[in-house]
């Protein structure tokens, strides 16, 4: 893409073409640099540029027009890039992986984003009315059958769950996007869950998305919700009171007709769904967890349902409310089998495409692992090593990554005791690696995900030679 973009500066002489080895990358990239034509043109531009009239807002929201040379100046808040960059998560602009280099530009028929907006006078919402645009969706075709089954059946909540990377968000957004086309009755509130966001927060956008509003010339609260809410810094919040005032509203027809389903189709067969969808819910569910399971409690009487996108495998809800009682189906995320690799990899314009199995073999059908190799040609790019490390490696105590190096060396699965005792650990198997999907149980012993399982062999010397001992020692 930056190649064809940059034809035309080619053309009119204004850059340079080079082949340089870029450090950390093994093959030689593409390069470009302005020509002294083309330092005069942006000498010229940005004459033009600094002249330009543009439209800004001032601390007291007010309109002021300035020279674009000014504008940096009067807008400088003193926040850096990374700054820059979680805030456009939070909003939803960008995603994780979406965070690339490129030109950027709006579709004309983009939707205009939710909640109530004021221009250029910052971020709008902490929510979203749609989800986000995805990249194209491979394979997948059993978990978006079991999704059409959860949705037309009366289970409130869907858990979906997966390591880092593993495709969560691509699929439940492309899904219900697909959704909202088909169905006009259907209300959604998509929640991208942040490190930094609270139970309050959460409950407040809630409100705020089915219409509860205390200012205004119509303030509107038919139930007194918001009363459950804390009223000065630091004051309770009443979860009860709020679940139980919450019920009432959701199961009130006329009020929800009123302000959420405005324009409700009687003549549809759908029944009308407001459907709540907590993306990266374990951000929050240590401080949301009382929340979360009064949220499901509303759902159980009311048209909301729940779908929540999770790393870990949540605590807010019991095994009986999977197997017995019917509230929550899940849906647990792994890689692409290796016929859906062989479909994706036939879709690579290359002449020579790289065997489906080792791709498969190397990566575990890693959807990210597979994407970094259309981009770059790499079946393990440096980039796919760098997520692993930083999502998911560095973040685990020493002695857990110690155990996943021990089962990487491993040729079959290992019994717990057996690689307790070479690993010099004691109880049970450690809850948070078989939560994160890291490490699978099976009938004969604990397995690793064969994505770190690649990762970690990558490592040599003689640390590798003693765990192979060791394992091998607990083992005879």
């Amino acid at each position: 893409n930056v190649s064809r973009a940059m034809r035309d500066l080619l053309r009119a002489d204004l850059v340079s073409e080079h082949s340089r080895q870029v450090r950390g990358d093994n093959r030689r990239q593409k390069t470009w640099q302005l020509t002294d034509a083309g330092r005069e043109e942006m000498r010229t531009r940005l004459q033009t540029l600094r002249t330009t009239n543009v439209l800004i807002r001032d601390e007291q929201s007010d309109l002021l027009e300035v020279p674009a040379s000014e504008a940096a100046e009067r807008l400088d808040s003193s926040l850096t890039l990374l700054q820059v960059l979680m805030l456009t998560m939070v909003e939803g602009i960008l995603q994780y992986g979406d965070i690339r280099l490129g030109h950027i530009e709006r579709g004309e028929d983009d939707l205009p984003p939710p909640g109530r907006l004021l221009m250029l006078a910052g971020a709008h919402s902490t929510y979203h009315i749609r989800a986000p645009g995805t990249r194209t969706v491979h394979g997948r075709e059993s978990e978006r059958a079991q999704l059409d089954e959860w949705f037309a059946g009366n289970e409130p909540c869907m858990v979906i769950s997966g390591i880092a990377g593993c495709g969560k968000t691509t699929l439940a957004s492309d899904w219900l996007n697909a959704r909202l086309d088909e169905e006009s009755n259907l209300r959604v509130m998509y929640y991208p869950c942040q490190p930094w966001d609270s139970a309050l927060g959460l409950a407040t956008s809630l409100l705020h998305r089915l219409g509860i509003d205390s200012k205004g010339e119509t303030p509107w609260d038919p139930y007194g919700i918001l009363e459950s809410l804390p009223l000065t810094p630091g004051g309770k919040f009443d979860i009860d009171l709020y679940r139980r005032r919450l019920t009432a509203y959701m199961t009130d027809p006329e009020k929800l007709r009123e302000r959420v389903f405005e324009e409700y189709e009687d003549v549809s067969d759908k029944p009308p769904y407001i459907l709540l969808v907590l993306d990266d819910v374990h951000n929050i569910e240590a401080d949301a967890t009382h929340l979360l399971g009064a949220l499901m409690q509303v759902a159980t009487q009311s048209p909301l349902r729940m779908m929540l996108l999770s790393r870990t495998q949540l605590s807010f809800y019991d095994r009986r409310d999977v197997h017995t009682r019917d509230l929550v189906s899940e849906l647990i995320l792994s890689g692409l089998t290796l016929e859906e690799c062989e479909l994706w990899l036939a879709t690579l314009d290359v002449p020579d495409p790289p065997d489906a199995a080792e791709v498969h073999r190397l990566t575990g059908g890693h959807p990210l692992a597979l994407e970094l190799l259309e981009m770059y040609g790499s079946v393990v790019h440096g980039d796919w090593m760098r997520f692993l490390d930083e999502e998911i490696l560095d973040v685990l105590p020493a002695e857990h990554r110690d155990l996943l190096a021990y089962l990487a060396v491993a040729t079959r699965p290992v019994p717990w005791p057996v690689l307790a005792e070479a690993a010099g650990l004691e109880g049970e198997p450690p809850k948070v690696l078989l939560e994160r999907g890291l490490v699978v149980e099976l009938a004969d012993g604990l397995w690793l995900h064969e994505a770190m399982r690649e990762r970690l062999l990558r490592e040599v010397g003689e640390a590798v030679d003693e765990r192979k001992a060791k394992l091998e020692a607990a083992s005879s």
